[in-house]
């Protein structure tokens, strides 16, 4: 049995504070962003410390090329997705971007990356953008497919986002609520093709903070219509679900963060993210430890194979996958 909580850290290293929270059994792993990370043996001994206060807290990270990049001193600068289509080979280029960010993450004693984006890029969303893979569902499918199998090769895990699809609306829902007005028939034809036909590479889900009014009008990560009716009967998806972090904007219109992380369990959720807000997260830590939730039982798929080698880019395959990747560039 796991909690149901992932949560973040203030710093580089542990404080007492956060040796604190991390004990608690609600709390399921930690989440890392740019301000936890200064250098590979930093990070690597910071991995270190969050697994001695507890071996069965799972460690993610955004690392998924372009802007969102939490490592970035020490390690490759991955291009953004959306630049792979202009590879002489894209599918070969995505495969080897795959497993090298892979490869580098697990290095560090990190699980996993809240990797690969599957939203298509309609040209719409300015936080979506280039982290999509393409314009429309069968070059998401290709080139995603790809990186995942580079990924699957390194020993990552995946979590495919975000669930069904935030190419569409122009808002940001890290600081708004987004609304697609689109049919389900609509969505279905499109973007959420990826995450049906890639389902079975995909070991995690995460939702988007959108309301689709059509379908139902809470947010995906809050609708059991999306969740459970959809996502787990109809295509059968048994992996594990992510909520997207529920201080974001987006997710405000469940109520507090006790309330925002009840919704998103309740609703299908495996785990709830709570991110930069830590009286937030010990507010839903709190309502986790009174509340009967019933705690996760499928995390096992999360865990990463680690690297336990300090020389991790040494390796022959780092080296052709870095040559891959120089014809491209590093920013979008």
């Amino acid at each position: 049995m796991q909690g149901s909580l992932m949560l973040d850290i203030g710093g580089t290293y542990l404080t007492a504070e956060d040796r604190h929270l991390l004990r608690q059994p609600q709390v399921c792993g930690v989440i890392l962003f740019a301000r936890n990370i200064e250098h590979p043996q930093q990070v690597r001994e910071l991995c270190r410390a969050i697994r001695k206060v507890r071996s069965d807290l799972l460690i993610g990270v955004d690392q998924e090329g372009g802007r969102v990049q939490r490592l970035r001193q020490g390690f490759v600068a991955l291009p953004a997705m959306g630049m792979l289509q202009t590879a002489p080979n894209p599918t070969h280029v995505a495969q080897e971007c795959g497993w090298l960010m892979a490869w580098e993450v697990l290095a560090m004693g990190i699980d996993f990356s809240f990797a690969p984006v599957l939203d298509l890029d309609y040209g719409r969303s300015t936080v979506i953008g280039l982290r999509s893979f393409g314009a429309n569902a069968e070059t998401v499918e290709l080139l995603a497919g790809a990186f995942l199998k580079g990924m699957h090769a390194a020993g990552m895990p995946s979590v495919g986002k975000h669930f069904p699809g935030h190419g569409w609306v122009t808002a940001d829902s890290h600081i708004a609520i987004p609304v697609d007005e689109r049919s389900l028939a609509y969505i279905q034809r499109a973007d959420l093709l990826p995450f049906q036909n890639l389902q079975r590479y995909l070991a995690g889900i995460m939702p988007a903070h959108v309301i689709y009014p059509q379908i139902d009008n809470r947010p995906a990560g809050f609708s059991k219509i999306w969740l459970q009716d959809i996502l787990r009967q109809q295509l059968n998806y048994q992996g594990v679900l992510f909520s997207d972090d529920l201080s974001m904007a987006g997710a405000h219109v469940a109520g507090d963060a006790a309330q925002r992380m009840l919704a998103a369990l309740n609703a299908g959720c495996d785990v709830g993210l709570l991110c930069n807000d830590r009286a937030a997260a010990e507010h839903a830590l709190a309502t986790l430890q009174t509340e009967q939730v019933k705690p996760c039982t499928n995390l096992s798929a999360m865990y990463g194979r680690y690297i336990a080698q300090h020389d991790f880019q040494q390796h022959p395959r780092w080296q052709a996958a870095r040559q891959a990747l120089k014809t491209l560039t590093s920013n979008d």
